[in-house]
């Protein structure tokens, strides 16, 4: 229960950032942001759409899945989503610190909720889903 509710809390905290951040993409695609910003790199979408608005989809969908996963498969599919969230969070530091090198105190909070989450769902769910077989 405990570890569900930091989850929670950290999703909280990843979708404040993604929002704040979403806000920030949009100014930038009206042209309302001067100078150089992460929010312009081509970095900052995914298939066309700002890493910032899958992020507003994913921390409340992560949120919400840590307390209704009751099935192998569920818990096997927000593994794999956590997993996917924080490869992609490597993908993005590693960019941050070595080709935009740009700051950006948010992206880091969304990195290293990314990277909690994904120690906390395996703590919580891997054991689950080890003994139950694949």
């Amino acid at each position: 229960m405990i570890v569900r509710a930091v989850i929670t809390v950290l999703c909280g905290v990843g979708l404040y950032t993604s929002l704040f951040m979403l806000r920030k993409s949009i100014q930038a695609a009206r042209g309302q942001i001067r100078g150089p910003s992460v929010v312009k790199s081509p970095r900052a979408h995914l298939f066309g759409v700002p890493n910032s608005f899958l992020g507003s989809l994913y921390y409340p969908a992560v949120a919400l899945a840590v307390w209704f996963v009751h099935s192998r498969l569920a818990a096997l599919v927000l593994l794999v989503t956590v997993v996917l969230a924080a490869a992609m969070s490597m993908v993005l530091a590693h960019s941050l610190l070595f080709i935009t090198r740009r700051e950006c105190p948010y992206c880091w909070t969304s990195h290293y909720v990314n990277w909690a989450l994904l120690l906390l769902c395996c703590w919580l769910f891997v054991p689950d889903v080890l003994s139950r077989g694949i």
